[in-house]
């Protein structure tokens, strides 16, 4: 009878723990972590989520899969033990955002957000939710906020202003930040982008050259 009562405690000590993701996911996830993490210290919880965030985001293939649901449920708990802390909140809407729950994912970074206006890192992850949706114009503001907010040099960011100005045809602006991000990692890709954004500004200032020339002459 003991040992029964132990084992009813150890299963609702899990579910406890496991219910919030389980609700985020319509009730349904594919795999579950049958060890009872209730014990383990805040940075244990933080060290094990860290290494099932870089799994999962590495492993995912359309499917929810152990390492994408160990993710999900160790910072949910990670969550409910600091509610203040950004980097659990961006990382779980990361999660989110990556399997298509959409309102889960915007509400973990607006919740980063609220805790800190001014962090660079949820602004960033924002924009990506809305570039990988082809929301370019919410996804342009969002970079524009994590680069005033600290990101003038992070890689990813340049990048990605720079990409968003060259599909809305502004090929000035586009180089100003593709360039920053070679300076920041150079590779052969960005300066194949690089040349072919330059030729395309060369054609719109000779464009722009003989339109103004003809509009004189008349």
């Amino acid at each position: 009878m003991g040992q029964l009562i132990k084992f009813l405690f150890i299963i609702l000590i899990v579910f406890n723990f496991v219910l919030p993701s389980y609700s985020a996911l319509q009730g349904k996830l594919d795999y579950q972590i049958p060890i009872d993490y209730s014990k383990l210290s805040e940075e244990e919880l933080d060290a094990k989520a860290g290494v099932y965030y870089n799994l999962a985001l590495k492993t995912y293939n359309g499917k929810i899969n152990e390492e994408m649901t160990s993710a999900l449920n160790l910072y949910v708990m990670l969550c409910n033990k600091n509610p203040k802390d950004i980097l659990y909140k961006t990382r779980l809407g990361t999660l989110y955002d990556i399997i298509g729950k959409d309102r889960y994912a915007k509400g973990c970074f607006n919740a980063a957000l609220g805790v800190n206006p001014k962090a660079p890192e949820p602004h960033y992850r924002l924009g990506e939710f809305y570039y990988r949706r082809e929301l370019y114009k919410q996804a342009l503001k969002m970079y524009k906020e994590a680069y005033k907010a600290g990101y003038s040099n992070h890689y990813e960011t340049l990048y990605k202003m720079g990409d968003v100005y060259e599909k809305f045809g502004d090929t000035e602006a586009a180089l100003k930040y593709l360039n920053l991000a070679y300076k920041k990692n150079p590779n052969s890709e960005l300066e194949n982008k690089i040349k072919r954004v330059e030729a395309s500004n060369q054609t719109n200032k000779e464009y722009y050259s003989d339109t103004r020339i003809r509009n004189v002459e008349r």
